[in-house]
């Protein structure tokens, strides 16, 4: 374990905020690859080079560590997908955009799709919080078509919506267990062709 000198001459609310962000990194590559399983206080802790009794100035179990996990997960990629679909020029484009974020950035590092796609659904704490995810990349849609169709069919953007942010996280699972091949430009291609057939 660290020395007690680690913390001299940091302040009380910053070394707290030090030894909850190292939980959340040890319990990200702990929990990225072997799953929940693999995420206990003893093994987190281990992992941090934190003393066990650290663990609970920040969370009260590890259910609510696996959360802030999915947060810092969910949040880098929702950063992603907004530089990514700003960018764009059309609402066709903004679509690739967000596919191609999705699967490049859950690719990059697959313990990020594990946590957000795969381990998700098994979780009920990380089950909530996908939810959450959705239901916000719904909004995000609901919004564009707001913003660019304003007189369409409400209850068809709707639909689509929900259809479009279910698919999403099936679409990433998918790929990430590699049964779509490795090309994600065909990949993109196909599932704007679905979503957008015009």
């Amino acid at each position: 374990m660290p020395s007690a000198t680690r913390w001299a001459g940091v302040s009380a609310a910053d070394r707290q905020a030090e030894r909850r962000a190292l939980l959340i990194s040890a319990a990200f590559a702990l929990f990225g690859d072997g799953g929940e399983a693999a995420v206990s206080v003893r093994s987190v802790c281990r992992a941090a080079e934190l003393n066990t009794r650290y663990f609970y100035e920040s969370f009260a179990d590890t259910d609510a560590l696996l959360g802030a996990v999915y947060d810092d997960v969910a949040g880098e990629l929702a950063g992603i997908l907004t530089t990514a679909m700003a960018s764009a020029r059309d609402g066709r484009s903004r679509l690739q955009a967000g596919i191609r974020a999705v699967l490049e950035f859950s690719s990059a590092d697959p313990r990020r799709g594990r946590i957000l796609f795969t381990e998700a659904r098994s979780n009920p704490v990380l089950a909530a919080r996908r939810t959450l995810a959705q239901d916000h990349v719904r909004e995000l849609v609901l919004d564009e078509h707001r913003r660019t169709a304003p007189e369409s069919d409400r209850v068809a953007t709707e639909v689509g919506a929900a259809m479009y942010a279910g698919a999403m996280a099936e679409l990433a699972q998918q790929w990430l267990a590699g049964t779509l091949g490795d090309d994600v430009d065909v990949v993109v291609a196909h599932a704007v062709r679905l979503l957008l057939p015009n």
